[in-house]
């Protein structure tokens, strides 16, 4: 099994919707949805729908102790951690990928992401050969190469970016008939990237029960700090 602790938008929140429908599964439910019709939407979408929609707070890992302990420190983790606003949303590339991205600085962001990275590493078995072999096909920086060796993976701190992924990499050609298409899909959402801010309330642990198997939702931790 592996897991990660996400955020994800709360099940009343349109955003979780609209998004779950983009990319064709709910990770709530687990649910296959019927996507809009975009030419290539099942392929663009292919490895974000296994994952499902979230952002990345604490990246997947093998788990090395037991998910009864691991739901305890996440919990607890969430318990000291007070709530804030996310501002608002918008798609946007990311290194050709398209994704939704905030509109304005969070620093409570940055802060939530290094609280969880730290929190829960315990439960985190040591990435194996392969998997290290395959982060580092992206020529990392020393620094990405130092946090790939502490924290198994390697766009932490300084690299670390808030984002919900929509869609694989693009090509250019792709992205010119894509991202309008995502832009139109998320308007009554954000109100075309004006949308309104959301209270981070909680995070979610997910987990997957085995290697090409889908990522679910499996805990929603009350913040509470």
């Amino acid at each position: 099994m592996r897991a990660a602790l996400y955020w994800a938008p709360e099940v009343d929140d349109p955003l979780h919707a609209a998004g779950s429908a983009w990319l064709g599964r709910d990770a709530e439910t687990g649910a296959t949805l019927t996507q809009p019709p975009v030419p290539d939407l099942p392929a663009l979408t292919a490895d974000a729908r296994g994952y499902g929609l979230h952002a990345t707070l604490k990246p997947p890992f093998r788990i090395a102790t037991s998910y009864a302990a691991l739901r305890e420190d996440a919990a607890a983790f969430a318990a000291r951690t007070a709530p804030f606003d996310l501002p608002p949303l918008a798609v946007m590339d990311l290194k050709g990928f398209l994704a939704l991205r905030e509109t304005a600085p969070c620093p409570a962001l940055r802060a939530l992401t290094d609280g969880a990275v730290a929190a829960l590493d315990a439960h985190r078995a040591p990435p194996t050969e392969q998997e290290l072999a395959r982060r580092r096909k992206a020529n990392l920086s020393p620094r990405q190469e130092a946090m790939l060796a502490r924290w198994g993976y390697p766009y932490l701190e300084e690299d670390w970016q808030f984002h919900v992924t929509l869609t694989r990499r693009l090509t250019p050609e792709e992205a010119a008939w894509v991202r309008p298409a995502a832009e139109a899909h998320f308007a009554s959402v954000f109100e075309m990237g004006t949308g309104r801010a959301r209270r981070v309330r909680e995070v979610c642990l997910f987990t997957q029960a085995g290697p090409g198997a889908p990522f679910l939702i499996a805990e929603r931790l009350a913040l509470g700090g």
